[in-house]
């Protein structure tokens, strides 16, 4: 099966769990591929009901305890999505090519050196007769963006029932998502973060939407986001061995980027990028022969051969130069765009008082906090309505949250069942542990400090979606926000097209002028990253072993010497940009 391709060099990464949860409903129509989160399932039924509504669709609730409820939500949602997609889509097509129009929009956002963008140039050069010709091969020669979909791996908690009784494993977070998703109309991709997540990954198998036919066309795709080649070669492998083809590898930084930011051990993202580049034949040709051979042994159908797998990048990315030079220097085929979309009501939900903030915020505003139950540094703004509610719970000697969803629950320490450590109850009872051993007082404050800085950002993160969809939440809403921090080089609400023209360099700028690259960026957030490891070595509370702080320094090195060689191809490919 033949697809038609975007034009466009860029998309949408995910953000939270309710920034990106309608996306695609509001920008996919125009060609640009986006990505729902698959975490909040209860957000999900919420805007199902919301958006079944406003489309006139017949609507009935599926409750939590409902057979299988989890994954029916998300399929159900996303069928919906699909279908409003895709009517949005062919309204869009049919409209007249004249100013203002839908199809005009679509073309208007196009990069310069699209084919498309270049035939729909002709067309208006045409002469009348020439022109409704070309007009009906442009109309069928577009698509909408793809409705792609994330799980973070690690989110995987066993569900129970009504009862209390353990659901089968098959019942879990991550499982049941992926069922949700696998089990419905869509034909996009399913991005997989957070690292290698065994269960999950074989539970692949048992979905023939994510095998190849024999053409080597797939009808969901599975996309890795990974931090190094080491990460891409081991996961590529795991699905290999399986008959599973991964048909993009989206290389994130692993500090200069929004929500929860796995560092890694200093990699940084040029040399990452370098090494793909320099392996990418070598690791296509490797899997394949391992996929097919799995295939065969199988009896399942063995492609004549598979699709190259695109490599995409993300992560701080803030200008046209920068955006150009990883396409130019690494052969990226995308790249991701995510905290400033913040700033574009057009395409994501952030509520007014949020998205005020984030137009306010500078460098000091936006922080890598220890707020993230998961125990991995979360990036955070610090005065967000979920931190400063958290604070006063904690000024009313009531510190922690009801646990309204326990997405993120892991912690036995006093239970037998797993609970959260932003929860009011893990909080009450680790505190009450902790006044008992007799600790110094300086102690006891940072052990404290410890408890009490974890935030309930399974739930506050989609609050925004709550208000600006006005629909009603029992538990209250204090929405939280994770932008990356490049949001501090940005000040104002752009509109959907000014920030396309922004990233195509044939707009004003929207960023600072003194904005750092995005490479010294990232590179000065790891030698911060850095400090902070040794501090917590020096004073006893960090958790990095010497040696995990040795080789982070080496790696960190090792980088600074490759972008000193860069510097004069930097340079070339910066200037280049900036004249094209």
């Amino acid at each position: 099966m033949q697809e038609i391709q975007s034009q466009h060099t860029f998309h949408l990464p995910v953000m939270g769990t309710g920034f990106t949860v309608d996306t695609p409903i509001r920008i996919a129509r125009y060609g640009i591929d986006s990505v729902i989160s698959l975490v909040d399932d209860t957000l999900i039924e919420a805007m199902r009901g919301k958006y079944a509504v406003q489309y006139g669709e017949p609507y009935k609730m599926i409750n939590k305890y409902d057979p299988d409820w989890r994954a029916r939500r998300i399929t159900e949602y996303l069928n919906l999505v699909d279908r409003i997609v895709k009517q949005q889509f062919e309204e869009l097509r049919n409209t007249p090519f004249e100013p203002g129009s839908e199809i005009t929009k679509y073309f208007d956002l196009l990069p310069e050196h699209a084919p498309l963008k270049q035939r729909y140039y002709q067309m208006q050069k045409a002469a009348p007769e020439e022109q409704a010709q070309i007009q009906n091969e442009l109309r069928n020669q577009i698509a909408p963006g793809k409705i792609n979909v994330n799980i973070m791996t690690k989110l995987d908690r066993t569900n129970y029932d009504s009862m209390c009784e353990p659901l089968p494993e098959t019942h879990s977070d991550a499982l049941s998502a992926l069922r949700g998703y696998a089990t419905s109309t869509l034909t996009s991709g399913i991005v997989l973060s957070a690292g290698l997540n065994r269960r999950l990954y074989a539970y692949f198998t048992e979905f023939p939407d994510f095998f190849a036919d024999k053409t080597g066309w797939i009808k969901k795709q599975i996309i890795l986001k990974v931090s190094d080649y080491r990460s891409a070669e081991i996961q590529g492998r795991f699905f290999a061995k399986k008959g599973l083809w991964v048909s993009e590898y989206r290389m994130e930084s692993g500090l200069n980027c929004g929500g929860h930011a796995f560092a890694g051990n200093g990699n940084l993202s040029g040399p990452v990028l370098q090494e793909l580049t320099q392996k990418r034949d070598t690791l296509k040709i490797k899997l394949e022969s391992l996929c097919k051979k799995t295939l065969a042994a199988q009896k399942k159908t063995v492609p004549d051969a598979f699709p190259p797998f695109r490599v995409t990048s993300q992560g701080g990315i803030g200008t046209a130069a920068e955006d150009a030079t990883l396409r130019r220097l690494y052969g990226i085929d995308s790249t991701g765009w995510g905290t400033p979309f913040l700033l574009v009501p057009e395409a994501t939900q952030v509520e007014p008082d949020t998205l005020e903030k984030l137009q306010k915020a500078q460098e000091d505003d936006v922080y890598l906090s220890d707020s993230s139950p998961l125990g991995v540094p979360f990036n955070n703004l610090r005065n967000s309505q979920s931190e400063l509610h958290r604070q006063e719970l904690i000024e009313e000697d009531n510190p922690g949250s009801s646990c309204p969803l326990g997405h993120l629950v892991s912690n036995t320490e006093f239970t037998e069942q797993a609970i959260c450590t932003a929860s009011r109850q893990y909080q009450a009872l680790k505190i009450a542990y902790l006044k008992e051993l007799d600790l110094p007082p300086d102690e006891l404050a940072v052990r404290m400090q410890q408890v009490l800085v974890k935030s309930c950002i399974c739930s506050d993160l989609g609050d925004t979606a709550y208000v600006i969809q006005d629909v009603p939440k029992a538990e209250g809403l204090f929405p939280a926000i994770c932008p990356g921090p490049n949001i501090a080089y940005y000040n104002r609400v752009a509109t959907l097209q000014e920030m396309v023209d922004q990233i195509y360099g044939r707009g004003p700028v929207l960023s600072s002028p003194n904005r750092p690259h995005m490479f010294i960026k990232e590179l000065n957030l790891n030698i911060d990253f850095l400090k902070g490891l040794i501090d917590g070595l020096n004073t006893g509370y960090g958790k990095t072993k010497d040696a995990d702080i040795q080789e982070f320094h080496t790696n960190l090195a090792d980088g600074i010497t490759y972008y000193r060689e860069l510097v004069p191809t930097l340079t070339e490919e910066t200037a280049e940009a900036q004249q094209t």
